[in-house]
């Protein structure tokens, strides 16, 4: 069986996807790569690469807003499943949308 891989971003400031980034193995088959990002400019170029590296799902922390998520989708042009936690007020943010940001 081939192993599924995933990928898990989310955005910190002064994230750089190089040095923070970790593959997360599991016993199902399952290869999880958490990315973090430091903006939405930044993840839709890391969501290209990613789907360059045979990545077919990602997923999107809370701290992307709606309109971040649309631009990932665009930017993956339906090379990958996009999914998303979701809460809009996210704590990490002051309670706030990503969308306020950035």
């Amino acid at each position: 069986m081939e192993k599924l891989r995933i990928a898990f971003m989310y955005i910190a400031k002064n994230a750089d996807p190089v040095k923070h980034r970790q593959i997360v193995p599991s016993p199902e088959q399952v290869e999880m790569n958490v990315i973090a990002v430091k903006d939405f400019v930044q993840a839709e170029a890391v969501a290209k690469d990613l789907v360059k590296e045979g990545i077919k799902i990602i997923e999107l922390c809370a701290g992307f807003g709606h309109k971040s998520v649309a631009r990932i989708v665009q930017a993956v042009r339906g090379n990958a499943k996009i999914g998303v936690v979701r809460f809009d007020c996210h704590p990490a943010l002051g309670g706030k949308s990503g969308d306020e940001f950035f």
